[in-house]
């Protein structure tokens, strides 16, 4: 045994000692350079150009662009892809005097080549591993066609349905929110950058962006230090724990601050409290920004004041090309600072090896293969099928039967492709896409399927409606695919209506009138509000934007060759002015505790105060029975981990997947606690009659909240202990007690 420890602890050493002796390798070979470089080549190595014009036609910026790059001048490069171009550009960046290679980076957000599900659809999956697989395709592709760096994945808690970008995060909770940034960096970097099958990653944006005044894009944000940490800040912890190579930070103001010049988010708390070790680029132009933000009067001071913030690379401001060396020649900024900065970039380009092989990501044969890799549609396909949500399924109208003679197919998305990718993807070639039409159309080649627009998705025509009506009374069953076009949400996509548009719910109506059960599937890129649809259609299924193989899952879920496992990943308001909403609210000192009693309580008089489909709602084609909680301890102290058992059966008919879920109440606080907090799920698949027992474990810091004047802190008190299948559809709870020693 004693034989076993030492040569255990030597080997461990060794390993320790060889990562410390590669790192310090790097830190050397950094300080070689360092030393060799001039302010200015300094300086050009904190710049970052997009790239459109450099590979576009003659014009003068791309001459001066040109010439910027031999010079020095440029570290990175956005929106140049392909081996060809990023070979040919790198190149001449190796033109320069110390021929120090570029980074080329991209929004690679939900797929590069292959399209995947927007972020937020693929969150509703809860299914790490497919996230993760996701990414890992992504990357795999991107690194083939000369991409080092993502700007993805963006990390921001969302509230507000109406911010159009709350289609690339991951919702609005921060457990959830982290484990999925975990997920996504680790499916980008891999479990150590180099490898030539792996990019950078970007945890963004850096700080609270998502919380962005009344959803508008670009807006102020005002919140207290205890909201920034408890519900904004986790999951760029998160990201940054897994070794997130990159941060980028936000357009908004936070508090007043800009957040490209908040030294509070990026020295003190993320290259200070967090140690944090990757290097922070500035949003497009970002820096610039602080002048008509009243932050800073001129380009020269709003420069001064980013880098003394901890900005390290300008994206497009061209702020730090042209002021950054007066700067420091007249003493305002130390050159610290800049060597900072730099050191940073540079380090990540020894870890990526391109000093060793600038153009070891540019390899013809190898972007070929990779392009045209079959499996990746597989990934597609089940990343797809996962982050389906199905919110009503009346009678069990789903799945449908194959045998069905006449299926009616009306809506402006049945055909729709380019829809189906959604916002933010490279290359929208639809001939990769498959419809929702020719999904069905595979899976039920003996019927008859008939086709009716009916109405574009935005418009007021309604001379459709009569041939969509007489289409429907022919049909035994009606399939409508509703929902919003792919450039009404993402950046600068907000709306004050999120209704679906257009004249589509009025043709849902015409439709209905003719007793014919109707199926909803709905396209989108946030949460809708659809009452009449929620109320009356027989169905709904969530399809949000899912990619090339968005229409084959949609059709494997109608015709239960996949049984539906996704779980909303945020709350679905009724109407606009219930927004913003969130399961993780506060009670208040008045709470409605009867649905009719709400006089002088914390209520609205013209609508119920829950959501329409609460976070973590979503149905299956199974059921599911809780059972048997059991816990470790009803009284433990403040460093012991509770263990919480409990069974989950399958009690239906067919093989399912359930989302379980742990919320916590701390009931009584010094500060005030939500109504509960998710602290743990699990994705668990059954088959008929079988049961599982689930295991979760509450470690203090699970229990611990921040206190604006002490930081982190766990309390003594009473918690109550909740397991679902949802928010607000609890099956197990319980309470225990938290004492101190």
């Amino acid at each position: 045994m004693n034989k076993f420890f030492s040569l255990t602890l030597l080997l461990s050493l060794v390993l320790i000692t060889h990562v410390y002796a590669q790192r310090k390798t790097i830190e050397q070979r950094v300080d070689s350079i360092m030393k060799l470089m001039t302010l200015s080549e300094k300086v050009g190595q904190l710049n970052q150009y997009s790239g459109r014009e450099v590979t576009g036609p003659a014009s003068d910026r791309k001459n001066y662009l040109l010439n910027d790059i031999k010079s020095g001048k440029v570290g990175s490069m956005l929106n140049v892809k392909g081996v060809k171009d990023t070979r040919e550009i790198q190149a001449i960046a190796l033109q320069s005097r110390l021929k120090i290679p570029l980074l080329f980076s991209l929004d690679v957000i939900h797929g590069y080549k292959t399209v995947f599900p927007i972020p937020l659809a693929e969150s509703a999956s809860w299914d790490l591993d497919v996230i993760r697989k996701s990414a890992q395709v992504a990357a795999e592709e991107s690194a083939a066609s000369g991409i080092h760096w993502t700007f993805a994945p963006m990390v921001d808690i969302a509230r507000d349905p109406r911010w159009g970008r709350v289609m690339e995060g991951a919702g609005e909770d921060t457990y959830l929110g982290a484990k999925i940034a975990t997920a996504r960096v680790l499916g980008f970097q891999g479990d150590q950058l180099g490898a030539v099958d792996r990019i950078m990653a970007c945890a963004k944006h850096f700080a609270a962006y998502g919380a962005a005044m009344a959803g508008r894009d670009y807006n102020p944000v005002d919140m207290s230090k205890q909201q920034l940490h408890e519900i904004y800040l986790p999951p760029f912890k998160a990201a940054a724990d897994a070794g997130v190579a990159t941060f980028m930070n936000s357009f908004n103001t936070l508090n007043g601050v800009p957040a490209t010049g908040n030294s509070y988010l990026q020295r003190d708390i993320l290259k200070g409290d967090w140690n944090y070790k990757g290097f922070v680029v500035s949003d497009w132009g970002s820096i610039k920004e602080m002048i008509p933000w009243g932050f800073a009067k001129n380009l020269n001071e709003a420069s001064e004041k980013a880098i003394l913030a901890g900005s390290d690379m300008d994206m497009e401001s061209e702020a730090y090309k042209k002021e950054l060396e007066s700067l420091v020649n007249s003493g305002k900024v130390d050159i610290k600072f800049v060597d900072d900065a730099v050191r940073r970039i540079l380090y990540k380009k020894f870890e990526l090896g391109l000093f060793d092989n600038p153009y070891r990501f540019s390899d013809e044969k190898r972007e070929k293969k990779v392009m045209n890799d079959p499996s990746y549609k597989k990934v597609a396909l089940e990343a797809a099928q996962k982050s389906i949500v199905l919110l009503k399924n009346t009678n069990h109208l789903l799945p449908l039967k194959k045998d069905i003679k006449n299926i009616a197919l009306i809506g402006p998305l049945v055909k729709a492709k380019r829809d189906q990718a959604g916002s933010w993807v490279v290359y929208a070639d639809t001939a990769n896409i498959v419809s929702v039409y020719e999904g069905v159309k595979q899976k039920v080649r003996g019927a008859k399927l008939t086709f009716a627009e009916g109405t574009a998705i935005t418009g007021t025509l309604t001379t459709g409606f009569a041939n969509a009506v007489n289409t429907a009374k022919n049909a035994d069953i009606v399939v409508m695919v509703l929902g919003e076009n792919w450039d009404m949400s993402g950046e600068a996509k907000s709306r004050t209506e999120i209704g679906i548009p257009g004249k589509q719910e009025e043709l849902f109506k015409a439709i209905k009138a003719t007793g014919k059960p109707v199926v909803v599937v709905i396209m989108a890129g946030r949460p809708l509000v659809f009452n009449t649809i929620a109320a009356q259609a027989d169905a709904i299924v969530y399809a949000w934007f899912l990619g090339d193989q968005g229409g084959n899952a949609i059709a494997d879920v109608l015709f239960g060759d996949f049984n539906p496992s996704g779980k909303l990943p945020i709350s679905f308001p009724r109407n606009v002015g219930q927004i913003p909403i969130f399961y993780n609210h506060y009670n208040t000192g008045r709470p409605v505790t009867k649905p009719n009693d709400i006089r002088y309580k914390s209520a609205y008089i013209d609508a119920p105060n829950d959501p329409q489909y609460a976070f973590g709602h979503g149905l299956s084609y199974t059921d599911f029975h809780y059972s048997n909680l059991k816990l470790s301890e009803t009284i433990l102290n403040k460093d012991e981990t509770l263990k919480i058992n409990f069974t989950i059966t399958n009690t239906g008919k067919v093989v399912g997947e359930e989302v379980v879920q742990l919320y916590i109440q701390d009931t009584f606080a010094s500060v005030v606690r939500p109504v509960k907090e998710l602290k743990d799920f699990a994705k668990v698949k059954l088959k008929p009659g079988e049961s599982k027992e689930i295991t979760f474990e509450l470690a203090p810091e699970k229990l611990s909240f921040y206190h604006e004047e002490k930081g982190w802190i766990v309390e003594a008190g009473e918690f109550k202990i909740m397991i679902g299948a949802a928010s607000d559809n609890i099956k197990l709870n319980s309470l225990f007690e938290l004492r101190d020693r």
